[in-house]
């Protein structure tokens, strides 16, 4: 009777806990930057465009601007990320 070959390591597996212990750091790295030193993003929600009103008992706050900005960082990160990445696999 054979036995089966043990089963082999998956290479992309391991390709994807790198990735995930990267990103790990930068979420580590941000959060610290955030924590001491929280006056570089003070601007952060008071945009022009951010609407915020306030009345009677009733607070209602829209950072429009804010959300957009973020969004467009994040576009712009994640594309240059992905011609990275594609310009390494060639």
């Amino acid at each position: 009777m054979e036995r089966a070959a043990p089963a082999r390591h998956n290479e992309g597996m391991s390709e994807l806990g790198r990735w995930l212990v990267v990103l790990g750091f930068i979420i580590v790295f941000t959060g610290l930057v955030l924590w001491w030193w929280p006056a570089l993003f003070g601007w952060f929600g008071h945009l022009p465009g951010d609407l915020r009103i306030e009345r009677d008992g009733v607070r209602v706050y829209a950072p429009l601007v804010s959300m957009l900005l973020v969004s467009l960082l994040l576009s712009l990160f994640l594309n240059l990320g992905l011609w990275l990445l594609s310009l390494i696999s060639r």
